[in-house]
């Protein structure tokens, strides 16, 4: 791939910066191993061999004829009569290939024997389970998933608005550009947190509600810096000349002026993230978020503020979200270095 010299002295930048490169890489392994947590963690084997057939119950639903069982329903293949239909009273009929983490976010291990919520490596959980029984290590996997594609999606979607608002005051300015920041002031100035709490309060929770709600003021943060950067290249010569050739506003807008404010949008979104995570977790630390029963770091952190005899639930909910910010938060200011042309010599 041919990188022009202004990339390549940006990556260059970026990889100078240790802190932020390693962090990169470190997050980018803890999410294709949360991308794919049904194969690290599952209460379902990642393949069955039996009866001469090979089956894959991670991928595909069995019921429980399909081993010689009596119901129509899913095989549940931590139960002793399922095991034996599979494996044989001795053994030797067949065998099942378990994740590393035999449980998923929401398995409650029955087999405990003392009551939940447990230490760490009791009864075979790695990280200890919470007040219901369930798999502490497997609820952080699918929580951190759950938590970045969050961020992730909530993002991108408030840079798409934060952009284009920005882009379209900074570039025709004068009346527009007034009634439009006038505006933006006023959403601006209201207190966002009680506003999020009560829509919350009122709308049933879910994932899509969650993000319709942080989505209406996420996007603010964006606006001033793109508008600043629309204002200032909208008078350089190279836009002046492509209007006076008759080229089209937005086109000018797309190819000419929103390359300049890039530079700035992109130094900003890893922090929009972590912004996007921190306020997923707060909301279900309140009880306002996430469906009870979902994957969720705030739900984990509450449970440890409710069972302070159980130290583990918070140390392990603390260290999961400290580690996933502070890794964000190096990324982000090793985008910031690329990016800045005292540094790369633009």
């Amino acid at each position: 791939m041919n990188l022009t010299p202004i990339t390549r002295r940006r990556l260059a930048q970026f990889r100078a910066n240790k802190r932020g490169y390693w962090s990169f890489w470190i997050f980018i392994t803890f999410l294709i191993i949360a991308l794919g947590a049904e194969f690290v963690a599952n209460d379902r084997p990642l393949v069955v061999q039996t009866g001469g057939k090979t089956y894959f119950p991670v991928l595909f639903f069995y019921p429980e004829t399909a081993f010689g069982g009596e119901f129509e329903t899913e095989a549940d293949y931590r139960d002793s009569f399922v095991r034996e239909l599979i494996q044989g009273a001795d053994g030797s009929k067949g065998w099942m290939l378990w994740p590393p983490i035999p449980y998923s976010y929401d398995t409650i291990n029955y087999e405990l024997a003392a009551p939940p919520p447990t230490p760490p490596f009791f009864g075979g959980n790695l990280l200890g389970t919470d007040d219901q029984g369930r798999d502490v290590a497997a609820r952080v996997i699918y929580g951190f998933r759950l938590s970045v594609m969050f961020g992730l999606i909530l993002t991108v979607i408030s840079s798409i608005i934060g952009i284009t608002a920005g882009a379209i005051q900074g570039y025709y300015g004068g009346m527009t550009d007034l009634v439009m920041q006038r505006t933006l002031e006023v959403w601006g100035s209201m207190p966002s947190l009680y506003i999020l709490i009560i829509f919350a309060a009122l709308f049933p929770p879910g994932f899509w509600t969650l993000l319709f709600i942080l989505l209406l003021f996420s996007w603010l943060s964006l606006v001033d810096v793109v508008r600043a950067e629309f204002l200032r290249a909208r008078n350089f010569d190279y836009v002046r000349a492509a209007a006076a050739l008759g080229v089209s506003n937005p086109v000018i807008m797309w190819r000419h002026v929103l390359p300049n404010a890039m530079v700035a949008t992109v130094t900003l979104m890893p922090f929009i993230l972590t912004s996007s995570i921190t306020s997923l977790t707060a909301l279900d630390f309140l009880g306002l978020g996430l469906p009870p029963g979902s994957a969720s770091l705030g739900e984990l952190l509450l449970q440890g503020k409710n069972n302070l005899s159980a130290p583990w639930l918070g140390f392990t909910a603390f260290f999961s979200l400290a580690i996933i910010l502070i890794l964000l938060n190096f990324i982000g200011e090793a985008v910031r270095d690329a990016f800045d042309p005292r540094k790369t010599g633009l």
